[in-house]
């Protein structure tokens, strides 16, 4: 038997016997996501990351207390994307986006 089969067969037995263990109530979803997230496979992996509304983005620039323009140089983007990020003109996406969310968790010195 290759060893990749027998991975595949122990990592499902794994995760299986997780998500077991956490629908009875004997382990916590932030356990269960440290021992499943290696196992499952990378295409099944969804990563969730929230899209900050343009009311948002500009709480997150005035409470930093810079205008657009300082903003948009601190992300490396243009005065005039931010400006149609706040309003609503387009979503965040990449780079922008994981930009704003660690902006959003850990303030604007988080990415100086």
């Amino acid at each position: 038997m290759p060893k990749n089969s027998a991975m595949s067969r122990l990592s499902e037995a794994l995760v299986e016997t997780a998500d077991g263990m956490l629908r009875v109530g004997i382990m916590d979803e932030e356990t269960h996501r440290r021992i499943t997230a290696r196992h499952i496979p990378e295409s099944e992996r969804a990563i969730e990351i929230p899209v900050p509304s343009g009311e948002d983005i500009r709480a997150m620039r005035e409470k930093a207390n810079l205008s657009q323009a300082v903003f948009a140089r601190r992300l490396n983007l243009t005065p005039g994307y931010i400006s149609q990020l706040e309003r609503g003109v387009k979503k965040p996406s990449g780079p922008a986006l994981v930009l704003l969310n660690l902006i959003r968790k850990r303030g604007i010195d988080a990415i100086s």
